[in-house]
């Protein structure tokens, strides 16, 4: 049983079980291993590292310190309290929205990739191939932003880097707008978000596409592309400033351990910080061939816990009710002991969705799917409640077979 300290705590002969850290941003080839030293330990802190979960059954204990199941226990709670507040309301269900959704996200995919295809040939970035999709994507998320969301969660580990593009897209417009700013903003957002990791062409291949963890030298290597995509931008006719620093300021962290500038707290532009959170929120939820990704409400619940130090607080909850605490595609458990996929998310109250159930998990059986709308009372197709997520690993089951 795992436990959760601060660094201050760390002492030689504790095991390490997890950094407490974007996997992607800190210098260790393993996220697990034994503290030798206080060199070690220096390491850690230097990593911009504050918690970390260690092993007493590995290493030395911690007696007083929490345990996993008890952190998760009380994020659980305060992340519920933090989405009391309604969303944005969507205009039309996401069933109705998800076959232009689809053609929205298939041309994305299609015009970043051509994109930083040119780069790569030396030719300059095209705002205007960019604007139209990115307009595209600003109506879809407007329609309901729950469907091409969804549609995000799944990618093809060889095209990453450009589906990763079009997921921090569509999450920064979703935030913009579920935080009120106009829509000239909302769209050049959406343009930074495309284009905020388009200096990744000019790494080197061997380290873009290696496929297991990167060396330290690695790592300081791949940390220029922020540079590399200030320098392209800077370039690039007809870019706007905010833009510009979604692609400059998406790895910077508030508490000052980020890069490329180390900026802290609000010498961080509003903008750079809330799409740190959607690049933060993708890159954990994606699978990769040495990292598997995040269920959303893990990751959801890890930028939560990494909200103390890491991002602004207050935009994280405003994050949380962008996405809601059950994303449209999440498969849960309700308190009848059914197993279903979320359809839909109602605006005045996230905790209680619309669910497809077609699951027993107590006979262990398929049942003819049924909609629950968990906001209605006993009756009239309520009557249950989410009691918890649930992975398609867990169960063996596709939801995306029951949307």
């Amino acid at each position: 049983m795992t436990k959760k300290i601060s660094v201050q705590q760390l002492k030689p002969g504790m095991f390490v079980a997890d950094l407490g850290s974007e996997w992607m941003a800190h210098p260790f080839l393993r996220s697990s291993f034994s503290v030798k030293d206080e060199a070690t330990i220096r390491k850690i802190v230097e990593a911009g590292i504050h918690e970390v979960y260690i092993d007493p059954e590995k290493g030395i204990d911690a007696p007083d310190a929490p345990t996993r199941q008890e952190v998760v226990r009380q994020l659980d709670a305060e992340m519920h309290q933090a989405v009391g507040a309604p969303a944005p309301a969507p205009r039309v269900s996401a069933a109705e929205e998800m076959g232009r959704a689809k053609k929205v996200h298939s041309e994305a995919n299609k015009i970043i990739h051509n994109i930083m295809h040119d780069v790569r040939l030396g030719k300059q970035v095209s705002v205007e191939a960019v604007e139209p999709v990115v307009e595209r994507v600003t109506e879809s998320i407007l329609r309901n932003g729950g469907a091409l969301l969804s549609l995000c969660q799944v990618k093809n580990k060889d095209d990453y880097t450009f589906q990763h593009s079009v997921s921090v897209c569509t999450l920064l417009v979703a935030f913009c707008h579920a935080v009120g700013l106009d829509d000239a903003t909302v769209r050049l957002a959406g343009v930074g978000g495309m284009l905020h990791d388009i200096g990744k062409v000019r790494m080197p291949d061997a380290v873009l596409n290696k496929p297991g963890r990167l060396t330290e030298d690695e790592f300081d290597t791949m940390k220029r592309h922020v540079v590399e995509s200030k320098n392209i931008l800077e370039q690039t006719a007809g870019i706007a400033e905010v833009s510009m620093q979604i692609a400059y300021e998406h790895h910077e962290r508030y508490d000052g351990s980020g890069y490329a500038q180390g900026l802290k707290g609000d010498q961080i532009s509003r903008m750079g910080q809330m799409a740190a959170i959607c690049d933060v929120y993708d890159a954990i939820t994606s699978n990769r061939v040495y990292h598997q990704g995040m269920a959303p409400h893990e990751a959801l619940r890890k930028i939560f816990e990494w909200s103390k130090f890491h991002f602004n607080p207050a935009l994280v909850q405003q994050f949380l009710r962008t996405i809601g605490i059950y994303p449209v595609g999440t498969l849960v458990m309700l308190e009848s002991g059914r197993v279903g996929v979320v359809l839909d998310q109602y605006h005045e109250n996230l905790l209680q969705p619309l669910v497809r159930v077609f699951y027993d998990s107590k006979s262990r059986q398929y049942i003819p799917p049924q909609e629950l709308d968990l906001a209605k009372p006993v009756g009239a197709g309520g009557a249950d409640r989410i009691v918890s997520h649930e992975t398609p690993e867990k169960w063996g089951i596709d939801p995306s077979r029951y949307r």
